[in-house]
């Protein structure tokens, strides 16, 4: 199927879901590929064999600057709530792993992937600032555990202040310049462990977070 029709009607899923829940959205406008190239900059090289995983791929913009990026869509998992959202994922990226499922809540498929490979990035589109700080803070810290020590948690946001201080989840952040060509203009942040906040951390498992 041509891709040009595919954008067109996954533009069209975008107005539709905003205009039925704009909060839940938490966007006016998908990503722009200024704001997808920024964030797939940010995901590492190595290790080669490992999964990405993105949280809230919606319409995919940042999905295909990642796989632009050169990951393969085989190693690529996307977590998407919209069951509409993601029938337009698995037309346009057939060879992506598409859930369907809640990312504050991961699903069982995913925990079953990443007991196959090593984690190699989570890169999130999440509206994380709808949710309370302490909600916002358990999911960032929920992927956080399952990442290797110096791996990203990779989020961008439109606020002037980041969605969870770092210290908050025993993390180190970094923060980029503004990406102008973005409707609003975003900033991309990485959060990271390093090796002894990792070690000290308690493994993780796949259960449901608290309300």
């Amino acid at each position: 199927m041509d891709e040009h029709p595919l954008r067109r009607q996954a533009d069209a899923a975008f107005i539709r879901s905003w205009l039925k829940s704009p909060l839940k959205m938490g966007a006016v406008s998908p990503s722009s590929r200024a704001l997808g190239r920024r964030m797939a900059e940010a995901v590492p090289d190595e290790p080669a064999d490992g999964i990405v995983v993105e949280l809230g791929p919606g319409t995919g913009v940042v999905t295909g600057c990642l796989l632009e990026a050169g990951i393969e869509p085989e190693r690529l998992v996307c977590l998407e709530y919209s069951p509409e959202f993601c029938t337009l994922l698995r037309a346009r990226f057939p060879r992506v792993h598409v859930l369907q499922g809640d990312a504050y809540e991961p699903p069982a498929a995913l925990a079953r992937l990443l007991d196959e490979r090593p984690l190699r990035a989570v890169v999130s589109s999440l509206p994380l600032m709808t949710r309370a700080e302490p909600e916002r803070a358990r999911a960032i810290a929920r992927y956080l555990d399952l990442l290797p020590p110096g791996a990203p948690f990779i989020q961008f946001s439109y606020a002037f202040a980041p969605p969870v201080r770092a210290e908050r989840i025993d993390a180190g952040s970094t923060v980029s310049p503004w990406i102008k060509r973005n409707l609003p203009p975003a900033r991309v942040i990485t959060y990271r462990r390093d090796r002894d906040t990792a070690r000290d951390r308690a493994l993780p498992t796949f259960v449901a977070m608290p309300k």
